[in-house]
């Protein structure tokens, strides 16, 4: 029996998850602008892919990249909003072990996954407009699928190999999470055994998706620039620049968020938990409730379609 115990992980049957520590008697209250921005982003985005599932001439690029952002939204923000608000409006922190690496595994993938998609559009708007003529030809609907498909499994092949890790690990008696869902270094840290490599996995896997990612968005858009500017007409490049506007503020309403958190919990010690803790729930509520109004509002096309449907009676 003690053989058995030896290789055997330990591990807990259910984590508590705090919630926001040190803003306990708060919780109740912040829950509800939460609450309200969930809804936006649910409704907003199952809108976005209706309108783009029903009308054929939304059928390009863009509004397929569009698409592909949209679910990631409602997959990312799913995976965590839900247990959040039960834990502020009724204590509900207890999750179990495997449902606790589920919903790690759904949170950090789909971070990944919409990383990948945000750069996918980025290289979508460099084709669209410094090679106008190719574009459609380049970016064919195989061409899309295949990006998109490449985008989610890489999420997958470097977030599963994390959870694996923990799967395998021992962990200790102490099973409180102070955060209001499942983060990897979070569960990392109640781990008993040597967590060298799962942080180092965990550093590896965040630089080399955001480094990636992030030089890819800037050299496309260091290329467009170039060329809008080379643009005789100013009105052309008035035209030019408001098609990259709307992609420009979604990739900052994401990536600002991610690297403070990311950065902060590292080396931001001296910062309260609390603001930490905020701050990455901001970045998985705040892209899905800010994507589908920023892509509604500044897209005439898409905004045509939506007040159509709506006049339809959805």
């Amino acid at each position: 029996m003690s053989s058995l115990n030896s290789t055997t992980p330990s591990q807990p049957p259910s984590f508590l998850l705090l919630g926001i520590p040190g803003l306990e008697k708060e919780q109740f209250w912040i829950a509800f602008p939460f609450c309200i921005m969930y809804a936006i982003a649910v409704l907003g985005n199952i809108i976005l892919l209706i309108v783009i599932k029903t009308e054929s001439s939304l059928h390009e690029p863009m509004y397929l990249f569009l698409a592909m952002l949209a679910f990631t939204d409602l997959v990312l923000s799913t995976s965590m909003l839900p247990k959040m608000l039960a834990i502020f409006w009724w204590g509900s922190g207890e999750i179990g072990f495997v449902s606790c690496l589920v919903q790690l595994f759904f949170v950090h993938n789909f971070s990944a996954v919409e990383s990948g998609v945000l750069m996918a559009m980025a290289l979508d708007r460099y084709f669209a407009i410094c090679y106008p003529l190719r574009h459609s030809s380049i970016l064919s609907m195989p061409v899309v699928t295949a990006l998109g498909s490449l985008v989610l499994l890489r999420g997958v092949l470097l977030v599963a190999p994390g959870c694996f890790l923990l799967h395998r690990k021992d962990f200790c008696q102490h099973r409180v999470i102070s955060h209001s869902y499942c983060e990897h270094m979070a569960v990392v840290k109640l781990v008993c055994e040597d967590t060298r490599v799962n942080a180092a996995y965990g550093i590896f896997v965040a630089l080399a998706l955001t480094v990636f990612d992030i030089t890819v968005i800037v050299v496309s858009y260091t290329m467009i620039l170039r060329v809008v500017l080379r643009l005789s007409s100013s009105d052309t490049q008035h035209k030019a620049f408001n098609t990259c506007v709307s992609h420009v503020c979604v990739i900052l309403a994401f990536y600002v968020p991610v690297l403070f958190t990311s950065l902060t919990h590292r080396f931001g010690h001296s910062i309260p938990q609390h603001i930490h803790i905020l701050v990455a729930h901001l970045y998985m509520v705040v892209p899905p409730t800010l994507n589908p109004i920023i892509y509604g509002v500044r897209t005439k096309q898409l905004k045509d379609k939506i007040v159509v449907l709506f006049q339809k009676g959805i």
